[in-house]
């Protein structure tokens, strides 16, 4: 097996040229570059709103859920005990999906929150 390694030198090299300061810069602007940048958002949706959809997502999965125990409950002859409980983990385990991205954010805020300015 052969392993070449010239792209890769080639993209290291690109960068280092990248990085290095051309003769005629001041230490300033290598101390403190320009660290704006302009982030695209494919999707035209803000994180937030993102969020927000998963959250309303989960809630009709658990809605859904609780309609379909309530009609076999009934006696509804047209849900059957399968689909009840396979509604029924559909909307468990999009809430416990929901949650491990709760508690992820929460700690990411947190260790934000404790890094010194």
């Amino acid at each position: 097996m052969q392993i070449n390694a010239n792209p890769l030198l080639q993209e290291m090299q690109s960068l280092r040229g990248a990085i290095t300061p051309s003769n005629g810069s001041s230490m300033d602007s290598i101390i403190r570059p320009n660290l704006t940048q302009q982030v695209n958002n494919t999707s035209g949706a803000d994180f937030g709103q993102l969020l927000s959809q998963a959250v309303g997502h989960v809630s009709g999965l658990q809605q859904t859920s609780s309609n379909l125990a309530t009609r076999l409950d009934m006696g509804d002859s047209t849900v059957t005990l399968s689909d009840t409980v396979i509604a029924r983990e559909k909307s468990g385990v999009a809430f416990e999906a929901t949650v491990q991205v709760r508690n992820k954010l929460v700690e990411a805020y947190k260790e934000i929150m404790s890094m010194p300015v």
